[in-house]
């Protein structure tokens, strides 16, 4: 929400478990500000977030004018790590984060 209300604030924003709504409450989305950011911003998202699914997450993210990107987690719920993945998750992040962010192309 700052960085909607901010543009120059910062530059690239990573979102890890972004809550869309709360749990069983599809229709209270928290997405108003999404159309006011203008930052690049990725998403690492949950397959099982009960906080909202993959298909509200890349519906939400067509909000945003800004470049996005969304990173699944298969698997994983509103925590992320799991204990299958807990050893490469955060490396996984970390490079998809780098290359997003530092793409000159985009």
């Amino acid at each position: 929400m700052l960085a909607a209300a901010e543009p120059a604030l910062v530059d690239r924003l990573l979102l890890l478990s972004y809550p869309l709504h709360p749990p069983t409450r599809p229709d209270q989305l928290r997405t108003a500000h999404f159309p006011n950011l203008q930052t690049r911003a990725m998403f690492v998202h949950g397959a099982r977030d009960g906080f909202g699914s993959i298909d509200e997450m890349v519906a939400a993210l067509k909000l945003i004018r800004a470049r996005t990107e969304m990173l699944p987690v298969a698997g994983a719920g509103h925590e992320l790590v799991t204990k299958q993945n807990r050893d490469e998750l955060p490396k996984i992040v970390a490079e998809a984060f780098q290359s997003f962010a530092y793409d000159p192309a985009a």
